[in-house]
């Protein structure tokens, strides 16, 4: 069809209109056959990907390549890594088996970019677990990313009575390499408490002040974070670190089948700043799981620049009462 001098002006915008619609949702289905999308809005550009290696980044770790605050100088996640990475599926079986072990790292992930602030990866039933998974980012102004987690076992090989999911979020070498959350041990409540880990696998895991589920592993076998518990106990389903002049919070939509983790070196060394780079990680655990019912969770993370714990406590209930 020509666009000449006869074309009514009307009928010319709608047909110009027209494709450049087409040609900005050929670009996006480009886009979300990619590795990796970069999405932004207000003050945070983030890079969504798969386990697909691509330049410095490694093959394996999914989820959010990176994530840099405006007023930032670097990204929250150290570079060849990445953060709210999918790890672990866990039965209490198959643990010695690295490729069983990371089995979410392992298995393939598709891409589907939705908008400039918003995508989802998609893993396929994997080879051992036979669990599906779909995990949206979306990004909102000022500093907000929000995480929607949906997951699908295909078969039932839960002969433990459990099903969870573990996130790694390797951390680029703050120099307080600890989590904050409100919580303490037994006789304390809703007390600010300090978690830093002293060795990897020692202490790693915070659960509710309600949860007495007790995951069964065989006897012996390899160390892992999730086998590792403290002592300390949390009472409300956040925690926050400082990075630079910034502070990263993350915050869940439930308390029940959430557990916080933590290493001091989970995420390597940083060779320049001469500091490991800490892992503050969490878990998702399902009691009884039925096949081919969903299952899942949301997440709030904030990254903006240092606040009072007030201002932290008010970033929760804001989220809390909007939902």
């Amino acid at each position: 069809m020509k666009l000449g001098s006869q074309t009514h002006p009307g009928r010319r915008e709608f047909i110009l209109a027209s494709v450049a619609a087409a040609l900005a949702s050929r670009a996006t289905a480009q886009l979300a056959t990619d590795s990796h999308t970069t999405l932004r809005a207000g003050d945070l550009t983030v890079v969504v990907g798969n386990n697909t290696a691509h330049e410095q980044h490694r093959a394996g770790y999914n989820g959010l390549w990176s994530l840099q605050h405006a007023k930032g100088t670097r990204s929250l996640f150290a570079p060849p890594i990445a953060g709210l990475n999918l790890e672990h599926i866990v039965t209490g079986e198959r643990l010695e088996d690295s490729k069983t072990f990371f089995e979410p790292r392992q298995a393939p992930m598709t891409l589907t970019r939705i908008s400039d602030s918003e995508a989802e990866l998609h893993q396929p039933p994997t080879p051992t677990f036979h669990t599906e998974s779909w995990t949206r980012f979306k990004l909102s102004a000022p500093h907000y990313l929000d995480m929607d987690f949906r997951c699908r076992a295909h078969r039932d090989v839960f002969p433990r009575g459990y099903l969870s999911l573990f996130w790694a979020s390797y951390m680029n070498a703050p120099a307080d390499k600890s989590m904050y959350f409100l919580g303490g041990l037994d006789a304390q409540k809703e007390m600010w408490t300090q978690f830093c880990t002293q060795w990897h696998n020692d202490q790693s895991t915070v659960r509710h002040r309600d949860d007495s589920f007790e995951m069964t592993l065989p006897e012996g076998g390899r160390d892992t974070l999730f086998k590792s518990l403290s002592r300390f106990r949390y009472d409300l389903p956040f925690f926050y670190g400082h990075f630079d002049d910034l502070v990263w919070i993350v915050m869940f939509d439930r308390s029940e089948g959430i557990r916080f983790t933590h290493s001091p070196s989970g995420g390597g060394a940083n060779a320049e700043l001469k500091t490991t780079n800490p892992a503050w990680d969490f878990q998702f655990l399902i009691q009884k799981p039925e096949v081919m019912k969903d299952y899942g969770f949301k997440v709030r993370t904030v990254l903006r620049p240092k606040c009072s714990r007030e201002e932290i406590l008010a970033e929760f209930a804001r989220w809390k009462d909007a939902k």
